[in-house]
C-alpha cells in the first residue's frame, strides 16, 4: 500500500508550509479551527488544555475518506463473499447473500441493514485477525473505485490528513471512531492517516481464541458483537479512551450522539461536520443520501455550536493529488 501520507506532504507546494492547512480555504471554518487549537493550546490563555486531555476523535467514512456509493468495506465484503462461494456455495444460505454475490445491489440494499450485516459476517469470519489485516490490505492494493478508478486508500481527505497532522503537532491524540469494522480500518489507519491500531475503534465481530500448529491465533467468527454507531460511539470512547475528547469530527447523524457528548463537557470543545456538498469533485448528500445521511446534524449544528465544513466552499483540494 503506497504511503498516502508521503504523497500528501510531497503535494504541499513550499510556500505554504507555514500554513498548517494549505488544502482549506480562507473562511471561516479554516478560521474557527485554527483559533480553537490557538487556544486550547496557549499556557497564558483561559482556554488552555493539557496535552494529555487533548483528545480528538474522527469518524472514518465520509469524514476522512470517501463513502459513495457505497461504503469500502462493504464493497470488500461482495467481493470476498463472491470468493468464498466459488469454493463453496452452500455458504450462499440467504436471498440476500445470492443477490450479493450476483452483483444485485438493488436487493442488496433494499435488504436493509439485517442483509448488510448478514454480509459482512459470512464474507469477514474462518480466519484468522491476522489473515484478514492482511487479505484487506491486499485489497485496497488493487481494487478500484468503480466510478473514480481511484484505489480506495487514495480517496481521502486532503483537508481532513492536514487537520489530523495539525492536531498531532500541537500535541493531540487522534483516535478513529468509526461503524466500520475494526479490523478492516486497522489494515490501512496507520498508512493512510498515521493513526496506529491501538487508536482505532470500531464495531467488533465475535472472535474466539485458538491454538494450532503454529501457535496460538485470534479466529473471526460469524455474529456481531458491537455496533459502533450513534449511541454506541460514545460508549465505545468511554471504554477505551477513558476521558471525553474535547475535539470531534464526523458527517452524518450515525456522529450526532458522539459529537453531542463531546461539546456538552466543561471547558472549551470543538464539534465539526463535513457537509458533502461538491458534486463536481466529489459527491452532493445529506438528508436523503443511503449512506452517511446528515438530516438532524444538519439541522442543530449551528444551534449546537457547530463547525459545518462546507466541502465545495471550504476544501482548495479534495484528494491529496499535486494542486
Amino acid at each position: 500500500m503506497k504511503h498516502i501520507l508521503a504523497l500528501a506532504i510531497a503535494c504541499a507546494p513550499l510556500a505554504a508550509t507555514a500554513d498548517p492547512l494549505p488544502s482549506w480555504n480562507e473562511t471561516e471554518a479554516k478560521s474557527r479551527i485554527i483559533a480553537f487549537v490557538e487556544g486550547v493550546t496557549d499556557t497564558g490563555s483561559a482556554s488552555y488544555v493539557s496535552p494529555a486531555d487533548r483528545v480528538a476523535v474522527f469518524d472514518n467514512d465520509g469524514t476522512l475518506w470517501a463513502e459513495q456509493p457505497v461504503y469500502f468495506q462493504f464493497l470488500y465484503a461482495v467481493d470476498r463473499l463472491k470468493e468464498k462461494a466459488a469454493g463453496d456455495p452452500s455458504i450462499l444460505a440467504s436471498d440476500v447473500l445470492k443477490a450479493a454475490a450476483a452483483g444485485d445491489m438493488k436487493a442488496v440494499a433494499a435488504s436493509g441493514k439485517k442483509g448488510l450485516l448478514e454480509i459482512v459476517e459470512v464474507s469477514h469470519s474462518g480466519m484468522s485477525v491476522d489473515a484478514f489485516i492482511a487479505d484487506a490490505r491486499a485489497w485496497l492494493d488493487s481494487a478500484r473505485h468503480p466510478q473514480t478508478g481511484m484505489s480506495y486508500d487514495a480517496m481521502i481527505y486532503q483537508p481532513m490528513l492536514e487537520l489530523l497532522s495539525y492536531l498531532r503537532d500541537e500535541e493531540f491524540t487522534t483516535y478513529i471512531v468509526s461503524g466500520g469494522g475494526v479490523h478492516f480500518i486497522r489494515s490501512f489507519s496507520d498508512d493512510a492517516y498515521n493513526i496506529p491500531a491501538e487508536q482505532v475503534i470500531g464495531s467488533i465481530g465475535k472472535s474466539g481464541y485458538m491454538v494450532t500448529d503454529a501457535g496460538p491465533i485470534i479466529m473471526k467468527d460469524p455474529g456481531i458483537v458491537f455496533i459502533d454507531d450513534a449511541e454506541g460511539k460514545p460508549l465505545a470512547i468511554d471504554t477505551r479512551i477513558g476521558k471525553r475528547p474535547i475535539f470531534a469530527a464526523g458527517n452524518s447523524d450515525g456522529d450526532f450522539q458522539m459529537l453531542e457528548w463531546t461539546t456538552t463537557g466543561d471547558g472549551p470543545r470543538f464539534g465539526m461536520i463535513v457537509h458533502h456538498t461538491d458534486a463536481e469533485r466529489e459527491w452532493a448528500y445529506d438528508r436523503d443520501s443511503h449512506v452517511g445521511r446528515l438530516d438532524r446534524g444538519l439541522d442543530e449544528a449551528g444551534t449546537r455550536g457547530w463547525l459545518l465544513v462546507d466541502m465545495a466552499r471550504d476544501w482548495e483540494q479534495v484528494w491529496p493529488h499535486a494542486r
